[in-house]
């Protein structure tokens, strides 16, 4: 009777051909984690991209009341459906001129289906791309935006002590 494993013209083993099973595991455990993470980033990408925008926009929002009391100078926003824009008020010539200096407070187009509306300051409804100041004196009122897509919304609050707050709004 011969031997159970097959061995070579001189006597080794031949080489085994296939897969270990420590090896299909480690390749099953790398698909499932890849098409958790692929499931996790489609599942949430409304919601992830609306919560960026929001927080990008809470951000400089916060920065243009900062530098309005670092510089002492009037600053301002304002809103539309696109996007948003910051403003400089040329005390010379008694104007609001767009920033075009700060990588912070440049203009922002947002993405197709975000939609971005100034819906309140010191308590009262605002039209639309309506300036909202930042005071240099650091006194300012409580204004209160909403960006929207697909029914999903966002608010940013910000109040007299220049606080921004990003909340979601529930259907």
């Amino acid at each position: 009777m011969g031997s159970l494993t097959p061995r070579g013209a001189f006597g080794r083993l031949a080489p085994v051909r296939g897969f270990t099973l420590v090896e299909i595991l480690v390749a099953l455990a790398i698909v499932a984690i890849a098409s958790g993470a692929a499931w996790l980033a489609w599942r949430g990408g409304g919601d992830a991209a609306l919560r960026r925008e929001a927080s990008r926009f809470a951000g400089a929002i916060e920065y243009a009341a900062q530098r309005a009391q670092w510089r002492h100078e009037d600053l301002g926003v304002s809103a539309d459906a696109g996007g948003w824009r910051f403003w400089r008020r040329d005390r010379e010539r008694n104007a609001w001129l767009p920033i075009a200096d700060d990588d912070v407070l440049a203009a922002r187009r947002l993405p197709d289906g975000v939609r971005l509306e100034a819906a309140s300051h010191a308590g009262r409804q605002v039209p639309a791309d309506t300036l909202l100041p930042f005071r240099a004196s650091g006194r300012n009122d409580p204004a209160t935006f909403v960006l929207d897509a697909d029914g999903r919304r966002v608010r940013v609050d910000t109040d007299p002590l220049n606080r921004v707050v990003v909340t979601t709004v529930e259907p």
